[in-house]
């Protein structure tokens, strides 16, 4: 399989089109740039990639807001992680 450079905006294009796959790779792009306010948007859009890589990132630094946030924009395992570090929390006391 040939590897091509697609650019952002036939990325975009499709993905307004309702391509997930198209969606999910403008993800990639923005986590690769540390765009975070770019994955939010994805996220928003409803991609879950995206959803799984602002969590990653919210895990990292225990960013618990962030983790309800992502949760809250329907990515289901942030809510997961952010109740084990709740309960990681608690187990200290």
């Amino acid at each position: 399989m040939a590897n091509t450079n697609i650019d952002r905006e036939t990325l975009r294009e499709l993905a307004d089109e309702g391509n997930a796959t198209a969606l999910d790779r403008l993800a990639d792009l923005a986590d690769a740039s540390a765009e975070v306010g770019e994955l939010s948007e994805l996220l928003d859009e409803g991609s879950m990639r995206a959803g799984f890589l602002l969590a990653r990132r919210a895990v990292a630094t225990a960013d618990l807001r962030e983790l309800q946030r992502i949760s809250d924009a329907g990515y289901e395992d942030a809510g997961k992680e952010l109740d084990r570090l709740l309960g990681a929390s608690g187990d200290e006391h």
